[in-house]
């Protein structure tokens, strides 16, 4: 019988509430000062999508914790990617207080550890989630960040001066929300920061990587994916 990662939801209490997040260990438990992943959301929510992430990257090892980044807003809430779900999705990305969401980031990073024993962490992240796992790179909260397609990063160079910590950065060609001159403005904002990567998918749109969306590209999410495994095995 194939060994299958052990989730569950648990709560992370901040001083402004708490709220849930989502809990994924490797089949084989995790030892103290094992790398740990913190996995950051599209403007869908942690939907199904959002937990097989997590889960797939429990079954490589690591210890992974999804927070709820829309719990001010509409908490645990789940979406789809069209009509209704998607205008949701996008007024909910609007209300968001993006400092506030980088202090449940921090939370969420310390319950992690105390959780799991957890040594260093990275911040993974998708869209929105993508911004975010750049910003938390950029102000110290984790070790390591991967943001795929990240929405905004364009918009916030000036925060790559501050980071410190690897960043390996994933892009699809086809992608009309980060076109090619925005990607060229993060190469150039993270130019001389040597345990930076960028890589961009030719065939690739936005959501290349989740296989629920019709812009799901098999050979790219496959390959990134992977060079995601090689950069955290190195970073952590």
């Amino acid at each position: 019988m194939t060994a299958i990662p052990d989730s569950q939801w648990i709560r992370v209490d901040t001083n402004a509430g708490s709220f849930d997040a989502y809990l994924s260990l490797p089949p084989a438990g995790v030892k103290s000062g094992a790398p740990g992943i913190v996995l950051l959301q599209e403007i869908f929510g942690v939907n199904e999508h959002i937990r097989a992430v997590a889960d797939q990257y429990a079954a490589d090892g690591y210890a992974v914790l999804a927070p709820d980044v829309f719990w001010r807003q509409a908490p645990r809430v789940q979406l789809g990617y069209e009509g209704d779900d998607m205008a949701r999705a996008m007024a909910l990305r609007k209300a968001v207080d993006v400092p506030a969401a980088l202090d449940d980031i921090a939370a969420t990073v310390q319950v992690l550890r105390q959780h799991t024993g957890a040594g260093k962490v990275a911040a993974v992240g998708y869209c929105f989630g993508g911004l975010l796992a750049y910003l938390s790179a950029a102000r110290g909260l984790v070790d390591a960040a991967v943001p795929y397609y990240g929405g905004g990063i364009q918009s916030q160079l000036q925060e790559a001066a501050n980071i410190r910590v690897p960043v390996q950065f994933h892009y699809g060609a086809l992608d009309a929300h980060i076109p090619p001159d925005a990607v060229q403005g993060v190469r150039d904002a993270m130019a001389g920061k040597p345990d930076s990567e960028i890589f961009v998918y030719e065939g690739a749109d936005h959501g290349f990587n989740c296989w629920a969306r019709g812009s799901y590209h098999q050979p790219s999410a496959a390959l990134a994916h992977g060079r995601a495994l090689v950069f955290l095995s190195g970073a952590l």
